[in-house]
């Protein structure tokens, strides 16, 4: 099936069975919230007031219902906003998928506006990180996440592969 890189990421959720979102919006993660707004009977999301809040929800979320909590937020200051929330579920064990924004594939590694190298940031305070740029990447990615979230294990990566 043919689609979107958003709509392949909300189906994804779903299929993860993801029921609730925690995220606050921004530029680079606008098409995915197009997408959430389509799938609304299916996925509830909840507008917080900064990014922090969103990865703190999801943690209380995480550690209320046993399931991973998700957040999203957009590139740069965004998702750098998260930094404090992702320590916290990983020192405390709270599954969490923390979903972000990025500029456009050309423009990695340019200093563009709102860019950040998020992945190097949370790499010691994550189990893994992915960047995609295919869409065809996100099922794989997404699904990887999950069970990585949902496992004891300590998993560092970076990259995402789909072979």
């Amino acid at each position: 099936m043919k689609t979107t890189g958003s709509k392949a990421l909300v189906l994804s959720l779903i299929q993860e069975g993801v029921d609730l979102i925690f995220g606050y919006p921004g530029g680079a993660i606008m098409p995915t919230y197009d997408a959430l707004y389509d799938a609304k009977d299916q996925l509830r999301h909840v507008l917080v007031r900064h990014e922090q809040g969103a990865v703190h929800a999801a943690e209380g979320y995480a550690r209320v219902s046993g399931k991973p909590g998700v957040c999203l937020a957009t590139s740069g200051p965004g998702a750098t906003n998260l930094v404090t929330g992702i320590a916290d579920a990983m020192m405390d064990s709270v599954p969490l998928v923390c979903i972000t924004g990025q500029v456009a594939s050309p423009f990695l590694g340019t200093d563009a506006f709102q860019e950040a190298d998020i992945l190097s940031i949370t790499a010691p305070i994550t189990k893994w990180s992915c960047q995609v740029t295919r869409a065809e990447e996100i099922p794989l990615c997404v699904a990887k996440a999950f069970h990585i979230a949902r496992s004891g294990f300590k998993f560092v990566q970076t990259g995402c592969r789909t072979d």
